[in-house]
């Protein structure tokens, strides 16, 4: 099973992982925001590494 937290002291709302993984990756105000608190289904866990190896400034942390 996989989480993901977005670091919000990092983010500077790109909306990379957005546009990549919509699924799991929402914007909150200014900043990235993960729709799940807790597993991520896992027809999405590809998606979701996508976005957040793209992530310029690597504000995503998966746990898996």
């Amino acid at each position: 099973e996989m989480k993901a937290t977005v670091n919000e002291d990092l983010c500077i709302g790109c909306e990379s992982c957005v546009d990549i993984c919509p699924d799991v990756f929402e914007m909150k105000d200014e900043l990235a925001v993960c729709r799940f608190d807790d597993e991520i289904p896992t027809e999405f866990e590809d998606a979701c590494r996508e976005a957040a190896e793209s992530c310029p400034v690597e504000a995503i942390d998966l746990e898996d």
